[in-house]
């Protein structure tokens, strides 16, 4: 981390941080000093006896000697009210979250595909040659009670 002049770091400056502290993705970078962060809220609903994931996006505050960028998992702490919109501070960069490309995920799946389907073809062949034998030994049936009568 490189030394800031920023005063509303919680490192370097004189910003507090109380309430909420959780982790998200940075799913924005584009304006200055801010970052758009998404995390997910599982809730569980009693009437269903299910779980439910909800996703919400904040706008928190970006100090310089952090610089989170997008895909980067962060840890966000709740302040004052920073502006209109902010009322969150990065507190640290945790990682980095993998993108998968559409045309590597296409790849994948396409391979997945071809997988089951050679799985399929597979399952299909003895099942195919079981029915041939059953075929098969009702015909020998048949010519026994034709030889009888």
């Amino acid at each position: 981390m490189a030394e800031c002049n920023d005063s509303r770091c919680p490192v370097h400056g004189g910003l507090s941080v109380r309430g909420d502290v959780f982790e998200g993705v940075v799913v924005s970078a584009k304006p200055t000093k801010t970052v758009v962060v998404e995390r997910t809220i599982v809730r569980f609903i009693p009437k269903y006896e299910r779980y439910r994931k909800q996703r919400s996006k904040l706008y928190v505050h970006n100090p310089a000697c952090i610089n989170a960028k997008e895909n980067d998992i962060v840890r966000v702490g709740e302040t004052r009210k920073l502006s209109k919109t902010k009322c969150f501070v990065v507190l640290a960069v945790l990682g980095t979250k993998k993108v998968v490309k559409a045309e590597e995920g296409a790849a994948a799946m396409k391979e997945k595909e071809e997988k089951a389907s050679k799985q399929a073809e597979k399952e299909k062949q003895p099942q195919a040659h079981a029915e041939h034998k059953e075929h098969a030994e009702q015909k020998a049936h048949r010519e026994k009670n034709e030889a009888a009568e």
